[in-house]
């Protein structure tokens, strides 16, 4: 590791950064070293503008994505080599286009929820549209989260590393509380193929993929999409017990 890897990762570790943040931190930078096969240290704010310049319009990425860099060469730029003078001027970020999003009606979810084969999977994709949970925060709770007297969800050190509650559904509580009894998890309430680890994020998002394709509905659905959709859907329309453990439409046995 170089001296200035070894700095910046110490930058972000006593800024608490999240641990994501860190890696992809480091990986922007290590891409943007590699381009002109120098380090960091020794490349300036021509080299910076034309790397973006580069990022745009030959690697043509999406403007969330050059942010993502941004933020990486700012941080680099500002607090591990201390330089002086206007981030705003030397490292551009680009305008990120508004758009409206793609949403699902109530009779979709329901429709696309009861094409997934696993009551786990069902069960947390559920969780995501119906508390707002985004996919790491459901993997993540333990039986003790959910709290059938105050009907809500405890998150614990989700985005921001900020504890939260999720005020939901009973229907939705109540039902996770019967998958708990029925399962008896130990120390997660999702577990995994190991016992007393989430399940993997990525066989969730496998699983959320297979769906759509059987559910035939032809808009974007990932488990992060269905935590937005919960701001525009009308939950009592949704039987969210029988989008768990009901009779499923798709020819799936749960």
């Amino acid at each position: 590791m170089t001296s200035l890897r070894q700095r910046m990762t110490e930058d972000m570790q006593v800024r608490n950064l999240a641990l994501n943040t860190q890696t992809c931190y480091l990986q922007q930078v290590t891409l943007f070293a590699r381009h002109f096969n120098k380090s960091p240290e020794h490349l300036g704010p021509e080299d910076i503008r034309a790397y973006q310049v580069y990022l745009a319009n030959e690697k043509k990425l999406a403007p969330g994505s050059v942010l993502i860099a941004v933020a990486a060469l700012r941080f680099l730029d500002k607090v591990s080599l201390k330089k002086d003078r206007s981030f705003e001027d030397v490292i551009p970020a680009p305008r990120k286009p508004q758009k409206l999003p793609v949403v699902l009606g109530p009779e979709e979810v329901l429709h696309f929820l009861n094409c997934v084969g696993s009551t786990k999977h069902r069960a947390i994709l559920t969780t995501c549209y119906a508390a707002g949970l985004r996919i790491s925060e459901a993997i993540c709770l333990k039986p003790t989260d959910i709290d059938r007297q105050r009907m809500v969800i405890r998150v614990e050190q989700g985005k921001g590393q900020k504890d939260r509650y999720a005020m939901r559904s009973p229907k939705l509580l109540e039902t996770l509380r019967n998958y708990w009894r029925a399962v008896r998890p130990k120390s997660c309430l999702l577990e995994g193929d190991v016992a007393g680890q989430p399940i993997n994020r990525s066989s969730v998002e496998l699983a959320c993929q297979k769906a759509r394709r059987i559910s035939g509905i032809r808009k974007p659905i990932t488990p992060h999409s269905l935590r937005h959709y919960a701001a525009s859907r009308t939950m009592p329309r949704i039987n969210l017990r029988a989008a768990i453990s009901g009779s499923l439409d798709c020819g799936h046995a749960a």
